[in-house]
Protein backbone atom coordinates (compact mmCIF):
# COMPACT_ATOMS: atom_id res chain seq x y z
CA UNK A 1 0.00 0.00 0.00
CA UNK A 2 2.75 2.43 1.00
CA UNK A 3 4.69 1.55 -2.14
CA UNK A 4 1.69 2.40 -4.34
CA UNK A 5 1.20 5.73 -2.54
CA UNK A 6 4.87 6.63 -3.06
CA UNK A 7 4.61 5.64 -6.75
CA UNK A 8 1.50 7.84 -7.15
CA UNK A 9 3.17 10.84 -5.48
CA UNK A 10 6.35 10.44 -7.55
CA UNK A 11 4.29 10.11 -10.74
CA UNK A 12 2.56 13.40 -9.93
CA UNK A 13 5.86 15.12 -9.19
CA UNK A 14 7.32 13.98 -12.52
CA UNK A 15 4.14 14.58 -14.56
CA UNK A 16 3.88 18.30 -13.80
CA UNK A 17 7.27 19.36 -15.23
CA UNK A 18 6.81 16.95 -18.15
CA UNK A 19 3.44 18.55 -18.95
CA UNK A 20 5.06 21.99 -18.90
CA UNK A 21 7.85 20.81 -21.21
CA UNK A 22 5.36 19.19 -23.60
CA UNK A 23 3.35 22.42 -23.62
CA UNK A 24 6.45 24.40 -24.53
CA UNK A 25 7.12 21.99 -27.40
CA UNK A 26 3.58 22.27 -28.75
CA UNK A 27 3.59 26.01 -28.58
CA UNK A 28 6.95 26.15 -30.34
CA UNK A 29 6.32 23.81 -33.25
CA UNK A 30 2.54 23.77 -33.76
CA UNK A 31 0.05 26.43 -34.78
CA UNK A 32 -1.28 28.69 -32.08
CA UNK A 33 -4.90 27.71 -32.96
CA UNK A 34 -4.17 24.28 -31.55
CA UNK A 35 -3.64 25.73 -28.11
CA UNK A 36 -7.33 26.37 -27.75
CA UNK A 37 -8.22 22.84 -28.77
CA UNK A 38 -9.30 20.49 -25.97
CA UNK A 39 -7.58 17.63 -27.79
CA UNK A 40 -4.24 19.36 -27.36
CA UNK A 41 -4.70 19.54 -23.60
CA UNK A 42 -5.86 15.92 -23.35
CA UNK A 43 -2.95 14.74 -25.48
CA UNK A 44 -0.46 16.71 -23.41
CA UNK A 45 -1.87 15.42 -20.10
CA UNK A 46 -1.95 11.77 -21.26
CA UNK A 47 1.58 11.94 -22.67
CA UNK A 48 2.93 13.58 -19.52
CA UNK A 49 1.11 11.13 -17.25
CA UNK A 50 2.34 8.03 -19.10
CA UNK A 51 5.88 9.33 -19.26
CA UNK A 52 5.71 10.33 -15.61
CA UNK A 53 4.53 6.85 -14.60
CA UNK A 54 7.40 5.16 -16.46
CA UNK A 55 9.99 7.55 -15.03
CA UNK A 56 8.54 7.20 -11.51
CA UNK A 57 8.66 3.41 -11.81
CA UNK A 58 12.40 3.41 -12.49
CA UNK A 59 12.97 6.10 -9.86
CA UNK A 60 11.19 3.91 -7.30
CA UNK A 61 13.41 0.94 -8.18
CA UNK A 62 16.48 3.13 -7.74
CA UNK A 63 15.08 4.46 -4.45
CA UNK A 64 14.59 0.93 -3.12
CA UNK A 65 18.18 0.00 -3.98
CA UNK A 66 19.44 3.24 -2.42
CA UNK A 67 17.43 2.57 0.75
CA UNK A 68 18.88 -0.93 1.00
CA UNK A 69 22.41 0.39 0.60
CA UNK A 70 21.84 3.13 3.19
CA UNK A 71 20.38 0.66 5.69
CA UNK A 72 23.29 -1.74 5.28
CA UNK A 73 25.82 1.09 5.56
CA UNK A 74 24.26 2.50 8.74
CA UNK A 75 24.15 -0.96 10.35
CA UNK A 76 27.93 -1.29 9.86
CA UNK A 77 28.94 2.28 10.66
CA UNK A 78 30.71 3.52 13.77
CA UNK A 79 29.50 6.62 15.70
CA UNK A 80 32.62 8.56 14.65
CA UNK A 81 31.91 7.78 11.01
CA UNK A 82 28.30 8.95 11.37
CA UNK A 83 29.32 12.23 13.01
CA UNK A 84 31.94 13.04 10.38
CA UNK A 85 29.48 12.10 7.61
CA UNK A 86 26.76 14.35 9.04
CA UNK A 87 29.25 17.22 9.33
CA UNK A 88 30.23 16.77 5.68
CA UNK A 89 26.55 16.64 4.68
CA UNK A 90 25.88 19.96 6.43
CA UNK A 91 28.79 21.56 4.57
CA UNK A 92 27.45 20.17 1.28
CA UNK A 93 23.98 21.59 1.96
CA UNK A 94 25.49 25.00 2.72
CA UNK A 95 27.30 24.93 -0.65
CA UNK A 96 24.04 23.94 -2.38
CA UNK A 97 22.25 26.81 -0.63
CA UNK A 98 24.82 29.31 -1.90
CA UNK A 99 24.32 28.07 -5.46
CA UNK A 100 20.56 27.73 -5.08
CA UNK A 101 19.49 31.26 -5.95
CA UNK A 102 20.75 31.14 -9.52
CA UNK A 103 19.50 27.57 -10.10
CA UNK A 104 16.06 28.21 -8.59
CA UNK A 105 15.40 31.08 -11.05
CA UNK A 106 15.62 28.80 -14.09
CA UNK A 107 12.22 28.65 -15.87
CA UNK A 108 9.97 25.63 -15.22
CA UNK A 109 12.64 23.18 -14.03
CA UNK A 110 14.51 25.46 -11.62
CA UNK A 111 12.94 24.15 -8.37
CA UNK A 112 13.45 20.54 -9.42
CA UNK A 113 17.08 21.08 -10.38
CA UNK A 114 17.61 22.85 -7.08
CA UNK A 115 16.45 19.74 -5.18
CA UNK A 116 18.75 17.52 -7.26
CA UNK A 117 21.71 19.85 -6.64
CA UNK A 118 20.99 19.82 -2.90
CA UNK A 119 20.93 16.02 -2.85
CA UNK A 120 24.13 15.86 -4.90
CA UNK A 121 26.16 18.17 -2.66
CA UNK A 122 24.77 16.51 0.48
CA UNK A 123 25.88 13.11 -0.84
CA UNK A 124 29.33 14.40 -1.80
CA UNK A 125 29.71 15.98 1.65
CA UNK A 126 28.67 12.73 3.33
CA UNK A 127 31.14 10.67 1.29
CA UNK A 128 34.04 13.05 1.98
CA UNK A 129 33.16 13.17 5.67
CA UNK A 130 33.07 9.39 6.13
CA UNK A 131 36.16 8.66 4.05
CA UNK A 132 38.33 11.34 5.69
CA UNK A 133 37.07 10.98 9.25
CA UNK A 134 40.54 10.29 10.70
CA UNK A 135 41.84 13.56 9.24
CA UNK A 136 38.86 15.50 10.59
CA UNK A 137 39.23 13.93 14.04
CA UNK A 138 42.93 14.83 14.12
CA UNK A 139 41.99 18.52 13.73
CA UNK A 140 40.30 18.40 17.13
CA UNK A 141 42.75 16.54 19.39
CA UNK A 142 41.02 17.83 22.53
CA UNK A 143 37.80 16.00 21.70
CA UNK A 144 37.31 12.95 23.89
CA UNK A 145 35.00 10.01 23.42
CA UNK A 146 33.25 7.96 26.06
CA UNK A 147 34.18 4.30 26.16
CA UNK A 148 31.88 1.42 26.97
CA UNK A 149 33.12 1.43 30.56
CA UNK A 150 31.69 4.92 31.03
CA UNK A 151 35.06 6.64 31.44
CA UNK A 152 36.28 9.38 29.16
CA UNK A 153 39.22 8.59 26.91
CA UNK A 154 41.00 10.26 24.03
CA UNK A 155 40.49 8.85 20.56
CA UNK A 156 43.06 6.30 19.45
CA UNK A 157 45.04 7.43 16.42
CA UNK A 158 45.22 4.60 13.93
CA UNK A 159 48.68 3.80 12.51
CA UNK A 160 49.04 4.40 8.81
CA UNK A 161 49.28 1.29 6.66
CA UNK A 162 48.03 -0.41 3.53
CA UNK A 163 44.29 -0.95 3.51
CA UNK A 164 43.15 -4.50 2.87
CA UNK A 165 40.10 -5.87 1.05
CA UNK A 166 38.16 -8.40 3.12
CA UNK A 167 36.56 -11.47 1.56
CA UNK A 168 33.25 -12.99 2.71
CA UNK A 169 34.96 -16.22 3.79
CA UNK A 170 37.28 -14.36 6.18
CA UNK A 171 34.38 -12.55 7.85
CA UNK A 172 32.44 -15.79 8.33
CA UNK A 173 35.59 -17.59 9.55
CA UNK A 174 35.84 -15.18 12.49
CA UNK A 175 39.59 -15.39 13.18
CA UNK A 176 40.08 -11.99 11.51
CA UNK A 177 38.63 -10.33 14.63
CA UNK A 178 41.28 -11.83 16.94
CA UNK A 179 44.08 -11.10 14.45
CA UNK A 180 42.99 -7.47 14.01
CA UNK A 181 42.47 -7.06 17.75
CA UNK A 182 46.01 -8.25 18.42
CA UNK A 183 47.36 -5.36 16.30
CA UNK A 184 49.12 -7.46 13.64
CA UNK A 185 47.09 -5.86 10.82
CA UNK A 186 47.95 -2.26 9.91
CA UNK A 187 45.70 0.03 7.89
CA UNK A 188 41.94 -0.31 7.49
CA UNK A 189 39.86 -3.38 6.71
CA UNK A 190 37.87 -2.46 3.60
CA UNK A 191 34.59 -4.36 3.13
CA UNK A 192 33.12 -3.82 -0.36
CA UNK A 193 29.37 -3.34 -0.56
CA UNK A 194 28.98 -6.42 -2.78
CA UNK A 195 30.64 -8.52 -0.06
CA UNK A 196 28.11 -7.17 2.43
CA UNK A 197 25.28 -8.08 0.05
CA UNK A 198 26.61 -11.62 -0.31
CA UNK A 199 26.92 -11.89 3.47
CA UNK A 200 23.34 -10.68 3.87
CA UNK A 201 22.12 -13.28 1.33
CA UNK A 202 23.87 -16.00 3.31
CA UNK A 203 22.29 -14.70 6.53
CA UNK A 204 18.84 -14.84 4.86
CA UNK A 205 19.38 -18.33 3.43
CA UNK A 206 16.78 -21.04 3.97
CA UNK A 207 19.58 -23.42 4.96
CA UNK A 208 20.00 -23.17 8.74
CA UNK A 209 23.76 -23.80 8.62
CA UNK A 210 24.38 -21.08 6.02
CA UNK A 211 22.01 -18.73 7.86
CA UNK A 212 23.88 -19.15 11.14
CA UNK A 213 27.25 -18.65 9.44
CA UNK A 214 26.01 -15.47 7.73
CA UNK A 215 24.60 -14.04 10.94
CA UNK A 216 27.82 -14.89 12.75
CA UNK A 217 29.74 -12.97 10.07
CA UNK A 218 27.50 -9.91 10.52
CA UNK A 219 28.02 -10.09 14.30
CA UNK A 220 31.81 -10.25 13.83
CA UNK A 221 31.71 -7.17 11.58
CA UNK A 222 29.71 -5.31 14.21
CA UNK A 223 32.18 -6.30 16.93
CA UNK A 224 35.14 -5.07 14.87
CA UNK A 225 33.46 -1.72 14.21
CA UNK A 226 32.91 -1.21 17.92
CA UNK A 227 36.63 -1.63 18.63
CA UNK A 228 38.51 1.66 18.77
CA UNK A 229 41.76 0.12 17.51
CA UNK A 230 40.18 -1.57 14.44
CA UNK A 231 39.13 0.53 11.45
CA UNK A 232 36.48 -0.99 9.17
CA UNK A 233 35.50 0.90 6.01
CA UNK A 234 32.59 0.17 3.70
CA UNK A 235 33.56 0.56 0.03
CA UNK A 236 30.58 1.42 -2.17
CA UNK A 237 32.35 1.03 -5.51
CA UNK A 238 30.97 -1.77 -7.64
CA UNK A 239 31.49 -3.43 -11.02
CA UNK A 240 28.00 -4.08 -12.44
CA UNK A 241 29.44 -5.74 -15.54
CA UNK A 242 31.07 -8.44 -13.33
CA UNK A 243 28.71 -10.89 -11.63
CA UNK A 244 31.04 -13.05 -9.51
CA UNK A 245 32.00 -11.62 -6.11
CA UNK A 246 35.51 -13.12 -6.27
CA UNK A 247 36.10 -11.56 -9.70
CA UNK A 248 34.92 -8.18 -8.36
CA UNK A 249 37.35 -8.46 -5.44
CA UNK A 250 40.26 -9.21 -7.76
CA UNK A 251 39.31 -6.29 -10.03
CA UNK A 252 39.03 -3.91 -7.06
CA UNK A 253 42.38 -5.14 -5.74
CA UNK A 254 43.95 -4.32 -9.12
CA UNK A 255 42.32 -0.89 -9.36
CA UNK A 256 43.02 0.24 -5.80
CA UNK A 257 46.31 -1.57 -5.22
CA UNK A 258 45.01 -3.34 -2.11
CA UNK A 259 45.84 -6.89 -1.00
CA UNK A 260 42.96 -9.31 -0.38
CA UNK A 261 42.40 -11.00 2.98
CA UNK A 262 40.91 -14.45 2.37
CA UNK A 263 41.03 -18.13 3.26
CA UNK A 264 39.50 -19.22 -0.06
CA UNK A 265 42.02 -21.44 -1.90
CA UNK A 266 40.60 -20.74 -5.39
CA UNK A 267 40.44 -16.97 -4.87
CA UNK A 268 44.00 -17.11 -3.56
CA UNK A 269 45.29 -18.73 -6.77
CA UNK A 270 43.23 -16.56 -9.17
CA UNK A 271 44.28 -13.32 -7.45
CA UNK A 272 47.97 -14.29 -7.50
CA UNK A 273 47.78 -15.15 -11.21
CA UNK A 274 46.39 -11.65 -11.89
CA UNK A 275 49.07 -9.90 -9.85
CA UNK A 276 47.02 -9.13 -6.73
CA UNK A 277 48.69 -9.74 -3.39
CA UNK A 278 46.81 -12.18 -1.14
CA UNK A 279 46.97 -12.56 2.65
CA UNK A 280 45.68 -16.05 3.43
CA UNK A 281 44.46 -16.62 6.99
CA UNK A 282 45.05 -20.38 6.70
CA UNK A 283 48.67 -19.84 5.69
CA UNK A 284 49.09 -17.54 8.69
CA UNK A 285 47.59 -20.18 10.99
CA UNK A 286 49.96 -22.83 9.57
CA UNK A 287 52.93 -20.50 10.05
CA UNK A 288 52.03 -20.01 13.72
CA UNK A 289 51.85 -23.73 14.50
CA UNK A 290 54.69 -25.01 16.71
CA UNK A 291 57.66 -26.38 14.81
CA UNK A 292 58.12 -30.12 15.39
CA UNK A 293 61.41 -31.75 14.34
CA UNK A 294 62.18 -35.43 13.74
CA UNK A 295 63.34 -37.09 16.95
CA UNK A 296 61.17 -34.98 19.28
CA UNK A 297 58.78 -36.70 21.67
CA UNK A 298 55.34 -35.71 22.94
CA UNK A 299 52.13 -37.27 24.21
CA UNK A 300 49.05 -37.61 22.01
CA UNK A 301 45.72 -39.42 22.25
CA UNK A 302 45.07 -41.83 19.38
CA UNK A 303 41.54 -41.01 18.25
CA UNK A 304 40.88 -43.46 15.39
CA UNK A 305 42.36 -45.89 12.91
CA UNK A 306 44.32 -44.64 9.91
CA UNK A 307 43.82 -45.41 6.23
CA UNK A 308 46.80 -47.72 6.08
CA UNK A 309 46.99 -50.99 7.98
CA UNK A 310 48.06 -50.69 11.63
CA UNK A 311 48.07 -46.85 11.54
CA UNK A 312 46.46 -44.73 14.23
CA UNK A 313 45.40 -41.05 14.00
CA UNK A 314 45.73 -38.40 16.68
CA UNK A 315 45.59 -34.60 16.79
CA UNK A 316 47.56 -31.86 18.51
CA UNK A 317 45.81 -28.99 20.30
CA UNK A 318 46.11 -26.80 17.21
CA UNK A 319 44.44 -29.44 15.00
CA UNK A 320 47.59 -30.83 13.39
CA UNK A 321 47.10 -34.46 12.35
CA UNK A 322 49.53 -37.03 13.77
CA UNK A 323 49.83 -40.38 11.97
CA UNK A 324 51.20 -43.04 14.34
CA UNK A 325 52.77 -46.24 12.99
CA UNK A 326 51.46 -49.40 14.68
CA UNK A 327 48.94 -47.26 16.55
CA UNK A 328 45.79 -49.12 15.50
CA UNK A 329 45.74 -51.33 18.59
CA UNK A 330 46.25 -48.24 20.84
CA UNK A 331 43.09 -46.33 19.76
CA UNK A 332 41.63 -44.48 22.76
CA UNK A 333 44.92 -44.33 24.69
CA UNK A 334 47.33 -41.48 25.33
CA UNK A 335 50.80 -42.58 24.26
CA UNK A 336 54.23 -41.03 23.99
CA UNK A 337 55.38 -40.89 20.37
CA UNK A 338 58.58 -39.96 18.57
CA UNK A 339 58.43 -37.83 15.42
CA UNK A 340 59.82 -39.59 12.35
CA UNK A 341 58.99 -36.98 9.66
CA UNK A 342 56.91 -33.86 9.00
CA UNK A 343 54.97 -33.24 5.78
CA UNK A 344 53.78 -29.72 4.84
CA UNK A 345 50.84 -29.69 2.39
CA UNK A 346 48.48 -27.01 1.07
CA UNK A 347 45.86 -28.30 3.51
CA UNK A 348 48.20 -28.00 6.49
CA UNK A 349 50.95 -29.84 8.36
CA UNK A 350 51.04 -33.59 8.88
CA UNK A 351 53.26 -35.33 11.46
CA UNK A 352 54.34 -38.95 11.20
CA UNK A 353 55.42 -40.65 14.42
CA UNK A 354 55.84 -44.01 16.12
CA UNK A 355 55.14 -45.10 19.71
CA UNK A 356 58.00 -45.03 22.18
Amino acid sequence: MLKNIIRFVMTGMVTVPLYLLIGVGFRTYLATELEANIGYMVLAVIGAALSGYVVAHFMLIGLEKLTRIIRTSFDNMSPQEMLSGLAGMVVGLVVALLLGNSIYKLPFVGPYFYVLVAFFFAYIGWMIGTRRREDFMSIFPSIVTRGRSGRLKTPIVQPMGINKLVDTSVIIDGRIYDIAKSGFIDGSLVVPNFVLEELQKIADSSDSLKRNRGRSGLDILGMMQKEDDITVEIEESDYPEIHEVDAKLVKMGQDKGMPILTNDYNLNKVAQLQGVKVLNINELANALKPVVLPGEEFGVKIMKEGKEASQGIGYLDDGTMVVIENGKQLVGNIVNVEVTSVLQTAAGRMIFARPR
